[in-house]
Formats: C-alpha cells, structure tokens, sequence
C-alpha cells in the first residue's frame, strides 16, 4: 500500500534548521515541485534512499567499493516501521548470525520491495559466504538507482535523514551486533539497542493436537475449548506495530513443529523411564535441572515447570503424551499453551497444537501474523519440553550440532486449515505482494503452490508448508511421512555446516602449533585443542549412526488410491527425498573421515614438537651440567686456595705488627725495656718465637670471624622465581631496564624468537627495607612475551623492622610493572578458539548491563 505523505509528521523528523527551508509563520508547507514522479512507491522510494547512505561506488580501480549487507538493512527496515518511516508490516523469523540462531522482526513486505528494487535493476546484490559457510547478501546502488533518487523529493530525503542519523548530526547510524543484540551506533560513540530481537506475545488458548495416524490406543487429547474465552477477556498483546494489515486469515487451525533429534532404542526406554511412563501413576511435572545432592532432604527450583501426561507409548518405539506449558509471561499476556507431543524411534518429534482463540477471535479468522508469533513460543517451548526429557548424552550431541545453542535450534513448520479466507488458486497465492508476503511470515520463503484439489491448496516455504481445506486432515499421513525428510534434511544442513566449522578448528590447530616454538603454553593448548576435537570427531560419528539407523527405519508410504491423494504424492516426492538423503549421509560420512584423518596428522605433528621440546631440553640439561661439573672443579680447587691463602696472609700481618714494633724506633732501644729484652728474649731464643705464632693467631682469628660475619650476611638471600608467560610490550620493558643498574645482559638469538636474560640492581635501598634486590627478567623480545622473573633478596642486609617477606618482593615488582604498562592484557586466544569454545565463553559470561537510549518514538 502507498504511503501518503504527511507534512506535519515529517516536521517532527526535521531540524530547525531544516524546517526553516519548509515552513513559515509556524505552518508547515510542502512545495509541490519538491516531488518528481520515480515510478516507486514513497517506502520504495525512502528505501533505495536508505541504502544509497551507507552505500559507495569505488570512483577508480584503486578506491573500494562499499555495500551494505542484508541483515544490516533489515534492522533499519525494522526500526523504521516502529518510528513510522516505512509503512510495512512485521513478524518475527528465525536468523543465523555469527553461528548463532536468533529470532529477528523481519518485514516480508519490505524484503519484497527490495526484490522488486532488484528486478528494476536500481540496486546490485553481491553474494559471499560467511564464516559460518552461510550465504550473505549485500547490497549497493546501482547508476540507474543514482539517475532515480536524484528526482526523488527532498523532504523525503530529509526524512530518511533524520531516522538514518544521529539525532541533530550528520553521523549514519550503524548496525552491528554485539552477541546478544542489534546496536545503532554512529562514529562519535552514539549508540542505542535495538528492538528487533525482541519478540512479541499475543494471548491465545492451545489444545494438544496429535493426528490419528500417530497414536496407537491411550485416551484422546482433552480440549480447552471451553477456555477459548480467556484469551479475548483478559489477554492482551505487546506487539508494538498497531496498524497490521490481515490479507489471508485461516479458520481451525491446527499447527505441527516438527525437528530430528539423534534416538535409538536405548534412548527411547530411558525417555519411557525418566517420564514414568511404566509406572503405576504416570507423568507429572518435569525439568531439565541436574539435581547435584539427590541424597538430601529438599530441592528448589523455578515454578516454571511442565506438567506431561502420557497417552500412549510402546517401550522401544514411541511414546505421546500431553505437555502443559506453564512460563512465566509478560503482564497481561494470557498463553493457556498444551502440547501433544509425539517422539519416535528414529528421532522425528511432533509438537502439535489446536488453536483455540487468539485475543477475541474463537476458532475461526485467525490472522497470519498473530499465527507468526505463536509460532515463536512453540518453537521455543517445544525445545524446553523435549529438552527435559531425553538424555544428558542427547543434549551433548544437540550442543555440538548446534555448537552450543541448542535451545534455540530451527525446525519445520506444518499448519493445518480447514479453510482460508480468501480463497484463490495456488498461482493467485503467489503475487510477489501482499498474499506471498503473508505466507512468508510463517512458513519462510515461498517456493512454490499447488491446487491438490479445487477447494484444497498446498504451499511450500523454506521454513515449512501450508495446507488448507476442507479435506486437509485427510492428508496428515502424507504430510507428517514428508515432514520426517525434511526434518532429517533440515538436520542434515545444520550438521554439514558444523563440518565445515569443525574444519576450521583443524586448520586454526596449525596456527597455535606454529607458537609452539617460542609460546611455552602453545604444547599444552595444542594438546587440549587435539582432545576436544576428537571428542567431537568421535560425537559427530555417532551421530552419523544415529542418521543412517534413521533412514533405515523411514518408510516411504505406498501412493493412495484417489486422486487428490495421488497429486498431493507427486507433489512431495517423498521417495526421491530419501534416496538424496541417502547420498548426503554417505558425502558427510566421507567428509569426517577426512577429518580424522587431518587430525591424526595435527597428532603426528604435535607428538614431533613434543620430542623437539624434550630433545631442546635435554640438550639445555647436559649442557648446564657440563658446565655445573667444570664450575664445581673450579669452586674446589678457588676454596682450597682460598684457604692457604688466608692462612699466610694472616701470618703477614702478623709479622709486619711486629715489624712495626721493631723497626728502626723500637721500645728495645729503652732503658727499662732493654733489660726486659736482654734477660728474656736474647736469653731464650725461642721466646719471640712464640709471641710471634700467638701474634699470628689473633690476627688469624680476627679475619676469619669477619669472613664468619659476611658469609652469614651472604647466606640470608631470598630467591623468588616466577614463571610468567605474559604478553609485554617490549619497548616498555626495556625503558624500565634503562632506568636501572643493569648488571649483566645474555641473548640468544632464533628464527623465531629471540631471548632476552637481563639482570639489574634496584637503585632505591630505602624502597626495599635498606636492601637493593637484584632482578632477573627472561623475555622473548621478538614475540614480546614476558617467560621467568627471578628477584633476589637480602633480608640480612635491610633494617629488621622493613624486611620484606617473598609475597611482599612479587607483589611490589608485579605493581611496577603493571604502573609502567609492560603487562598487557592481549594474552588472548580467543582468535583461534574452538567454535563451541567461544559459544561457551559468551554464554558464561556476565552479562553486562548497558544504559542506552530509548528508540525514537513514531511522530
């Protein structure tokens, strides 16, 4: 529908400077021949505008083009509708951004128009592939789509401005995505969330729905009919566009989500035993909580819980039974929400439903897009219900398929309808407009519509299929055998694309083995890496057993007799959807073995560098002790000449006293000395003798008691070693070095790393307790990686009372260098991380709350 443009709601958008160009005397007055005739409708015309901004053509070969990916676009598109720029509808779809599936508010009209912008040649599209191996589309203007907006009118142009910038600038605001949700920031810093992510809820009452052809005896599902009032007394919804335009509504409608989940046999007789389903009163209230103290007395836990009650089961095939949603939901939304749930042997699970009444409607006029957000909750209500009932062992192989995201795991969409209003033929459905867009919305791109009879019509969408008519339940056999391929083929896709990022693992393993030369943790990551990866290798075989078993067990059913039932056969072409399902298999099996085998080859490189290490290092052993054995020869033969060198320097100061004393003024030559000398010492000749050996032995005695003195100061030395192996910025480090005594320096010099041993003395004895430590720092210099600090201390040498103790001497370095900045935090390898690693880490994280800005409200 064309937009009619409203000047007084432009004017809310425009500057004051702008509205002086539009209005005068407080009246706002749009010049006629501001506007030229594009042949586009006013939200085509805003649109080609919107991507002509964050859009450029390289002017020459050496300039770069700059296009503007989709998701991108389509988070503008949404927050273009809630502020009243665009004039579309929107619904809520499942998205995969960054290896994570994401519910997006996504206009199915505004992707139409972009389609039609396409084929009128006024935008490119470039496709390229993710890092997930995903398909992504950008866009950029084309010259024909220049020639366009240049007659586009100028107030519609200052309307996408004022949206598309930061209020009162010129800065374009930007998408991006932070993991959790979509941002609009600008260059200056401007940012505020966006709301796309933020599903919304309607009130509605649900019936379990299972069809015939699945149950095997057991009671009927019960009906909420008699509540369908509740939904349209009290309930209300939180959707934010209050103008939504209902082209197709459905009458009964029944809904069916179906997904592939690795089982067995096995598996299914844990199921029948973790439901109750053997015992004497079965079903009950269930959750997926770990109780980590089943031996103690009580358990607490959220009152959201689902309450099952079982219908049927066989122990080793199947079991159904009833599952009660009771979540929390946001004030006033009223959700009575029951599902009948069917799980089988060779892993297809259907979670129908019976729509009941939405808001005020009762059964019948059901609007697609009220339909588009109840299928929001079942999707994600079923993952919570057949995540609490299977094994720990199933979810570990949903966790790893789905690295880490599980939860929100897409699946395929059936509805259900005995009727559809308007109803057309299958080629009146698909306009490329407003009937094709509706679909879309809940059952994904439209590929194609069928008549299977005049009153009954089949629609086929990436996400699912429509089936409509009074003898649509007469299908369900055929319709539920086709959705066991597709789920089984929707699996397949996810499980191939977990491949190709399990390759990538691979090929990153190389890089961290590369750092194992001069990395010393890069050996210890390298063989953590090499055991998660061959776990998921050994996983992700089992899981091809699990799929093989699978199309073992699928039976194709035999064509029916009638005609309607023969063409809607043709229609699904269920047979030669198992044989392509087959080959897949088979490729994905080929696939993983080359996998293993790259891996065998990381192991064969990792156990090389292993011996490399352990022959460096006993190389470095033999050599250090070569050198302790030729050191330890030298210290003996140093110590036993030390100590007759002692000996006779002690005898030399002994004589040179004495030497003193009889020189050539000596108290001999005195009258009352030389009669002393004269009858003692000339007499007896071995008199002076003696004082000179006691005169040597106090001198002896004096000199070894200060050695005794300043060996037992040598002896109080602290010695702390700290193994690091921090990131450093190098420059840093060595202004810090400069700044000291440097005492000694050694390097030694590789291809790639070069090792740095340098040792110097504290200049500030009073910083240190009146001792100066000597600190010892072994750095790579070329890969700036801080690898062992050694400090020594002598406490005997500082005052008593300011000893520092060793906790003290590493706190006090540590403190230095973080002041100076040689510590950096950017010792992250988080680059190279396993993809269920990074899903990990960011699921463990705290989540941060961030202010940020309301979105501007609609003028």
């Amino acid at each position: 529908m064309k937009h009619e443009i409203d000047a007084t709601k432009i004017a809310a958008y425009l500057t004051n400077e702008r509205l002086n160009k539009y209005s005068s005397d407080s009246e706002t007055h749009v010049d006629e021949s501001d506007y030229a005739d594009t042949g586009l409708t006013d939200n085509q015309n805003r649109l080609l505008y919107l991507i002509d901004l964050h859009t450029t053509k390289a002017q020459d070969r050496e300039g770069s083009d700059r296009w503007m990916r989709k998701q991108a676009l389509s988070v503008l598109i949404y927050e273009g509708i809630i502020s009243g720029i665009f004039d579309y509808d929107y619904a809520p779809q499942s998205a995969l951004i960054e290896n994570r599936r994401v519910w997006v508010n996504i206009s199915q009209e505004g992707q139409s128009d972009i389609e039609l912008l396409r084929e009128e040649e006024l935008i490119n599209a470039l496709l390229v592939s993710s890092k997930a191996y995903k398909p992504v589309v950008l866009y950029r203007v084309s010259d024909k789509g220049k020639d366009t907006l240049a007659q586009m009118a100028m107030i519609e142009k200052e309307t996408v401005n004022a949206f598309a910038h930061k209020p009162d600038s010129r800065e374009l605001l930007k998408s991006s995505w932070d993991g959790e949700y979509f941002w609009l920031e600008s260059s200056s810093g401007y940012k505020r969330r966006s709301t796309t992510t933020d599903t919304e809820d309607v009130s509605y009452v649900s019936s379990a729905y299972i069809p015939q052809c699945l149950r095997y005896g057991g009671r009927p599902t019960l009906s909420n009919a008699h509540r369908a009032q509740e939904s349209g007394q009290a309930g209300i919804d939180n959707i934010r566009d209050n103008d939504l335009e209902e082209n197709i509504t459905l009458n009964s409608v029944s809904m069916i989500v179906a997904e592939y989940i690795p089982f067995g046999a096995n598996q299914l007789v844990q199921l029948n035993n973790n439901v109750g389903s053997t015992e004497r009163v079965q079903g009950g209230y269930i959750s997926n909580i770990i109780d980590g103290d089943s031996s103690g007395t009580a358990l607490e836990l959220s009152p959201e819980l689902t309450s099952v009650e079982i219908l049927d089961y066989t122990q080793t095939n199947h079991i159904n039974f009833e599952a009660e949603i009771r979540f929390r939901e946001d004030p006033g939304v009223v959700q009575v929400e029951t599902f009948g749930v069917s799980l089988n042997a060779e892993g297809t699970c259907f979670y129908g439903m019976q729509v009941e009444a939405v808001m005020n409607r009762i059964k019948d006029n059901i609007s697609l897009d009220h339909l588009s957000r109840i299928l929001v909750d079942v999707q994600q209500d079923s993952s919570s219900i057949v995540d609490s009932v299977i094994s720990q062992y199933q979810r570990e192989l949903l966790d790893l398929v789905f690295i880490g995201d599980a939860s929100n795991r897409n699946k395929i969409n059936l509805i259900i309808a005995n009727e559809i209003t308007p109803h057309l033929t299958a080629g009146e459905y698909m306009d490329k407009g407003e009937y094709e867009n509706e679909f879309k919305q809940v059952i994904g791109d439209s590929k194609a519509a069928y008549d299977i009879t005049e009153q009954d019509s089949l629609i086929f969408g990436s996400q699912g299929l429509l089936v409509c008519g009074p003898n649509a339940r007469n299908y369900e056999p055929l319709l539920l055998a086709y959705l066991q391929f597709t789920t089984l083929d929707l699996f397949l896709q996810n499980f191939f694309s977990r491949m190709w990022i399990l390759n990538d693992d691979l090929a990153n393993s190389n890089v961290v083995m590369d750092d194992i030369e001069f990395d010393p943790l890069a050996l210890g990551r390298s063989r953590q890496r090499l055991c998660t990866l061959s776990k998921e290798i050994i996983l992700l075989n089992q899981v091809v057993g699990y799929l093989v078993e699978a199309l073992e067990m699928m039976e194709i059913p035999p064509e029916p007799p009638e005609q309607a039932g023969r063409s809607l056969y043709q229609r699904l072409e269920i047979s030669g959807m198992r044989d392509q399902l087959v080959r897949r298999v088979i490729d994905v099996k080929k696939n993983l073995e080359a996998s293993q085998q790259n891996l065998d080859l990381l192991r064969d490189r990792v156990d090389v560098e292993s011996q490399n290490k352990t022959v460096q290092m006993s190389l470095e052993l033999e050599k250090n002790t070569k050198q302790l054995c030729a050191l330890q020869a030298t210290n003996g033969d140093a110590v036993r000449s030390l100590k007759v060198l002692q000996t006779i320097f002690a005898g030399m100061v002994a004589f040179d006293v004495l030497d003193r004393i009889t020189g050539e003024w000596t108290v001999i030559d005195t009258a009352w000395m030389s009669d002393f000398v004269d009858s003692v010492i000339r007499e007896h000749m071995l008199v002076w003798f003696a004082v000179s050996i006691v005169t040597w032995g106090i001198a002896a005695f004096l000199v070894s008691r200060r050695m005794l003195i300043l060996n037992w100061r040598s002896r109080g030395i602290t010695t702390i070693s700290v193994t690091l192996n921090r990131k450093i910025d190098a420059s840093k480090l060595r202004e810090l070095i400069v700044e000291k005594e440097k005492t000694t320096e050694e390097r030694l010099y590789g291809s790639k790393k070069e090792i740095v041993k340098v040792t110097y003395e504290e200049p500030l004895a009073v910083e240190w307790g009146g001792a100066t430590p000597f600190v010892t720092l072994e750095y790579d210099n070329q890969n700036c990686i801080l690898l062992e600090m050694t400090v020594q201390y002598n406490r005997r040498d500082a005052r008593k009372d300011s000893v520092l103790t060793a906790d003290e001497l590493k706190q006090k370095v540590m403190h230095e260098f973080e002041n100076k900045g040689i510590l950096v935090n950017d010792d992250d390898h988080s680059k190279h991380a396993l993809a269920i690693e990074k899903r990990r880490s960011f699921v463990s994280a705290e989540y941060k709350t961030v202010k940020f800005q309301e979105p501007p409200k609609a003028p």
